[in-house]
């Protein structure tokens, strides 16, 4: 091995056992998945499933900012989860995660991702949700994956990365614990045509949503569908199509309930949506949820 590449492996290896700090000496609620039959296992539709927690932009509390890897850990501390992560690329063309284009809100920096390289991002810290600057470093979204192995599953958002590098990417490390964000049919079939490994998070919303996917000729087993901010009756027969053939169905709180101010306003409304029986829920304060009952 070659000194440059024995020494990426130290790093990737320090960043396994150390990098989260005190969570580190705390169990973990950890989800493990070596290929995509488990990986459909875990996305497959059974009513009596709890809903599963989804942590946006990797989750989020005082002190742990979001897209890193400290608060994904701090998440699995307190409850299951899997998380959607925002990758982007640097300068020098390596794919970091960061959620907003510029690093303005959630480092000490400012500037675009695009404008730096991934050495020259070091320099900064990351922030939390209150804008307290902490001790945190912008990951790489390798050193994300390294660390998430055999312990939870990401969803992939496209931040503007290429297709062709997500999929090289998977096609060459094999990771099986992969989900992908896609915008539409066309980006779908773009995965399902080239990595055999990974699910896919498609937007389903209405009927005309429903009958498009089932022209595309995915499987629907390669599947998990998108439906909203809420569970809305007026679509619970697509939501009925789906169950019957095994889709979950996740909802997305981060624009609606999550914004709302105080702790009991936002048990409030995430109990709302948990009585309209979603099979996820992503939100981007899972470890809000930890003291609420799931079951549907």
């Amino acid at each position: 091995m070659s000194v440059p590449n024995l020494l990426k492996a130290v790093i990737l290896l320090v960043i396994i056992n150390g990098a989260a700090g005190e969570a580190n000496a705390q169990k973990l609620h950890k989800v493990k998945v070596n290929n995509l039959k488990q990986l459909q296992s875990y996305f497959t539709y059974d009513k009596k499933k709890d809903i599963v927690i989804s942590g946006h932009r990797g989750g989020m509390m005082s002190n742990y900012p979001e897209n890193s890897i400290e608060a994904c850990e701090k998440t699995l501390t307190m409850m299951p989860s899997f998380f959607e992560i925002d990758p982007q690329l640097t300068k020098d063309s390596v794919v970091v995660l960061m959620h907003d284009k510029t690093i303005n809100r959630t480092t000490n920096g400012k500037g675009l991702v695009s404008d730096y390289t991934y050495k020259e991002l070091q320099q900064f810290f990351l922030k939390d949700r209150e804008g307290k600057v902490t001790t945190y470093k912008i990951p790489t979204l390798m050193e994300m994956l390294v660390w998430g192995k055999d312990k939870t599953i990401f969803n992939f958002d496209n931040k503007g990365v290429p297709w062709e590098i997500y999929s090289t990417m998977l096609n060459e490390h094999k990771f099986a614990n992969i989900t992908l964000s896609v915008r539409s049919v066309k980006e779908a079939l773009f995965y399902y045509e080239r990595n055999d490994q990974v699910m896919l998070f498609a937007g389903i919303k209405n009927m005309d949503d429903y009958l498009a996917y089932e022209k595309s000729g995915i499987p629907w087993n390669r599947i998990i569908a998108y439906v909203g901010e809420t569970m809305d009756p007026k679509h619970q027969k697509v939501y009925d199509i789906l169950h019957g053939k095994g889709v979950m169905c996740m909802i997305a709180v981060a624009p609606t309930q999550d914004k709302l101010q105080t702790l009991n306003e936002k048990h409030a409304g995430y109990r709302h949506e948990i009585s309209l029986k979603p099979d996820i829920i992503e939100t981007d304060y899972p470890s809000l949820f930890s003291e609420l009952d799931l079951k549907k």
